[in-house]
């Protein structure tokens, strides 16, 4: 007989929070409600297309994690996904993205508006979410990471087809608009698992480390993974501009011919296959793809030691384990 195959750590995930996340998704899919019609489709339109909802599940992992609750870890889950969501609509409108986990964009089907109107809801619905918990610690932290996320998307636009974008200016970008909403759902779920002060700290040092590998993975996948791995196509943060890191340092690095080679691509939404195909060969050509991945696993690194200071446990070893497949997705 064919042995069982071994399960991922995110299915270990899903499976060991799968109670609490059912009534995550009960309540994502009531706040989703509302009497205009437009509104509950293009919000499950999204919802509903196959994400992993890995923010709110480590939510629910870091509260399981302290096991000392109120039960509160449930509405800052699910607000922490429709922030998540939120998000996902005014990027595509800004990046306009033709697909997002494989689908057409919610802008594709109902129009840059709608998307633009209906984030705003969800935002609406997230921060209804937080303030019926009575949190107001939790409430804060969640609200300063809004704030530095918009921050964060503002950076990034400002740099976009900048050629002398700098690996720091990189950082700060996958900083804010990525890793701080995973430093703050592991660290209100820690605040509403019980954790002291010690705790709390270690698990947003844990997901914003996280965050950040798992945002350097996603921009090397762009260039050196298969078309849908991101449910969009191999090349589409050139063609956007986005000054990821692989382009970066090949910027700084290259041969005038190849810093022109980059430069005609990048920002172009009509570049060629030929043409994005020429880039990656100089991106590896100069390991760049090879070295993102390298502070990826740095990331991941200091997630896993962030754990180190609680007591060993199941959910402990999950967290860490959770780290090893945000970066091994890459191959």
């Amino acid at each position: 007989m064919k042995e069982a195959p071994v399960a991922s750590p995110i299915e270990r995930l899903l499976t060991a929070t799968e109670a609490e996340m059912a009534k995550v998704n009960a309540l994502i899919l009531s706040r989703a409600h509302s009497h205009v019609d437009m509104v509950p489709e293009l919000a499950r339109y999204l919802i509903e297309s196959g994400g992993k909802r890995l923010r709110p599940m480590l939510t629910v992992a870091a509260a399981m994690l302290f096991a000392k609750g109120t039960g509160t870890a449930i509405n800052f889950a699910a607000a922490v996904e429709f922030m998540h969501n939120a998000t996902l609509l005014h990027d595509d409108v800004v990046d306009e993205s033709d697909m997002r986990r494989g689908k057409p964009a919610a802008r594709m089907v109902w129009g840059n508006k709608a998307s633009i109107l209906v984030g705003d809801f969800l935002l609406g619905q997230a921060f209804m979410m937080m303030v019926e918990t009575g949190d107001i610690a939790s409430l804060g932290v969640l609200s300063a990471a809004s704030a530095v996320m918009a921050e964060g998307e503002v950076f990034q636009l400002s740099k976009t087809g900048d050629l002398t974008t700098t690996p720091a200016d990189y950082a700060e970008v996958i900083r804010a608009k990525t890793a701080v909403l995973f430093q703050a759902a592991c660290e209100v779920g820690a605040m509403s698992g019980g954790a002291d002060e010690a705790g709390r700290q270690a698990l947003a040092r844990y997901g914003l480390e996280l965050g950040n590998a798992f945002q350097l993975v996603d921009d090397v996948l762009d260039y050196g993974g298969q078309a849908g791995t991101l449910g969009k196509n191999t090349g589409d943060d050139l063609r956007e501009g986005k000054m990821t890191l692989p382009i970066i340092l090949a910027l700084s690095e290259g041969s005038e011919a190849e810093r022109a080679t980059i430069a005609a691509a990048l920002g172009k939404m009509d570049a060629t296959d030929a043409q994005v195909a020429e880039v990656v060969a100089i991106l590896e050509a100069h390991k760049t793809l090879t070295r993102t991945m390298e502070q990826a696993h740095a990331h991941a690194r200091s997630a896993q030691q962030a754990l180190e200071v609680l007591p060993p446990s199941e959910m402990r070893t999950l967290l860490n384990d959770v780290v090893e497949f945000s970066v091994l997705r890459a191959y």
